[in-house]
C-alpha cells in the first residue's frame, strides 16, 4: 500500500466544482491583485479567529516580519521564541534588525516552557513569538502574563494552528497579532504561497497594510518603506473556499489522531503526543517520537509509507545561526526531541485503513528489531 504523507489532490477534487468558476470569473474579469476575494476573505478568517481584523499577505514569513514591523521591533531589540521551529519564524526577527533570542520547550507538547522565559528577559527584549507547533496552543495566558509584566508585545506564530483553540479562544486572537501561513499542506491552504495577521487592533491592521503595499496609504502616496507583500485575488478566492470546510477538515484530522493514539498506545518505545489539559489542537502534524527514527522512517519507506521530520536540527544549531553563538547542549530538551521525532501521514482524507496500516508497519518494525 502507497500511504503519502499529504494528499492535495484527493482533496481538490473536493473542491474542484467551485474553483474551476472562481478562477474563470477572476480571469474574464481581470482582477488578480487585491479587490473584493482578498476583502471579504480577511473579512471571514477575522470572523473565524474570533479577531476584528485581517490583513491577507504574500507568505506566513511576511505575516510574521510585518507584525513585528508593525509593533514597531527593529535594530538593537530581541524577541524571544524557541529553537525547535521553521526558520521562518527566527527570519522575520532578524530581517526587522531584532535578535532571536531562545527558550527551550516542554518535553511532552513541544510548545514553549513558559518557566524558561523569564531568564531571557532583557532591557532590549521587545516581543515574544510563542510558535503553537504541530496544531496545537501553547500556554498563552502565562506567555502574556510575563509579557505584559515586562513590557513586551506577544506575536502569535500561528502558522500551523488555523481553527485551534485556547481555552474556548482561537489561536491567533490573543496576542498583539497572530500569523498564519497559508503554504498549501497547511490546515489551510492555498494553491501556492499565502499569509494573514489577525489582531484586535486597528491601528496594527492599518500599518501592515500600508507594509505589504509598498508603504502606501494611497496609491503613490507612501509614509514609509514597504514591500511588495500582497495576498493574490486567486489564492484569496481558493481559501475562501476553503475556509467553509475548515471546521469539518479540523474534526477530522483530531478522529485521525485518535485512531493513531488508539493503536499506538501500547506500542513500546514509541511516545506519542500530548494535548494539553487548556489545549484543543487540530493536528497539523501528528508527531511520534522514537530512538531509532531514522531506522524506522527507512522502514516505512520501504513498505510505502511517506514521513516527515519537524525539525531535525534546531535552530540554534544551524550554522545560519553561528552568530548567535549557541552550542549543543543548550537546549537539551529541544535537541532531545528532534533526534527522536517522526511526523507520520496526516491530513483529513487520510482513511482508517491507511492509518492502521502505517500502525502495523511501525509495530513490524518495532518488536522485530
Amino acid at each position: 500500500m502507497k500511504i503519502p504523507f499529504l494528499d492535495l489532490k484527493t482533496q481538490y477534487k473536493q473542491i474542484e466544482h467551485e474553483v474551476i468558476p472562481m478562477i474563470t470569473a477572476a480571469m474574464a474579469d481581470g482582477a488578480f491583485i487585491g479587490g473584493e476575494q482578498v476583502s471579504c476573505f480577511e473579512e471571514e478568517f477575522a470572523k473565524f479567529c474570533g479577531s476584528s481584523y485581517c490583513a491577507g499577505v504574500n507568505s506566513g514569513t511576511d505575516a510574521l516580519r510585518f507584525a513585528l514591523m508593525a509593533i514597531g521591533v527593529g535594530p538593537g531589540d530581541e524577541v524571544i521564541t524557541v529553537p525547535n521551529t521553521f526558520i521562518a519564524t527566527t527570519e522575520a526577527i532578524s530581517q526587522v534588525g531584532a535578535r532571536p533570542v531562545f527558550v527551550d520547550v516542554y518535553p511532552d507538547t513541544c510548545n514553549m516552557d513558559v518557566s524558561k522565559i523569564e531568564e531571557k528577559i532583557s532591557k532590549n527584549t521587545k516581543a515574544i513569538i510563542p510558535v503553537h507547533l504541530y496544531g496545537q496552543p501553547g500556554d498563552m495566558d502565562q506567555v502574556l502574563t510575563i509579557a505584559q509584566k515586562n513590557g513586551a508585545a506577544v506575536i502569535e506564530d500561528a502558522c500551523q494552528a488555523h481553527g485551534a483553540i485556547y481555552k474556548n479562544k482561537k489561536a491567533g486572537s490573543m496576542g498583539a497579532a497572530g500569523c498564519f501561513s497559508f503554504y498549501p499542506g497547511k490546515n489551510l491552504g492555498a494553491f501556492g504561497e499565502g499569509g494573514a495577521i489577525v489582531t484586535q487592533d486597528e491601528s496594527i491592521a492599518q500599518k501592515i497594510r500600508m507594509i505589504r503595499d509598498h508603504g502606501q496609504r494611497k496609491k503613490y502616496f507612501h509614509d514609509l518603506e514597504g514591500y511588495n507583500g500582497r495576498l493574490d485575488a486567486i489564492q484569496a478566492g481558493v481559501l475562501r473556499i476553503k475556509l467553509k470546510r475548515l471546521n469539518d477538515w479540523n474534526k477530522l484530522r483530531r478522529q485521525n489522531s485518535a485512531y493513531y493514539t488508539e493503536f499506538l498506545s501500547n506500542v513500546p518505545s514509541v511516545t506519542l503526543p500530548v494535548e494539553a489539559e487548556f489545549a484543543r489542537s487540530v493536528y497539523h502534524l501528528y508527531v511520534i517520537q522514537v530512538d531509532d527514527r531514522d531506522g524506522l522512517q527507512d522502514h516505512l519507506n520501504s513498505k510505502g509509507v511517506a514521513s516527515g521530520l519537524h525539525y531535525p536540527l534546531p535552530l540554534h544549531l544551524q550554522k545560519a545561526y553561528d552568530h548567535l553563538g549557541y552550542k549543543k547542549g543548550d537546549f537539551p530538551v529541544s535537541e532531545n526531541i528532534a533526534d527522536r521525532l517522526l511526523s507520520l501521514p496526516m491530513f483529513p482524507e487520510l482513511t482508517r485503513d491507511q492509518i492502521e496500516y502505517v500502525v502495523e508497519s511501525i509495530k513490524e518494525f518495532i518488536f522485530h528489531q
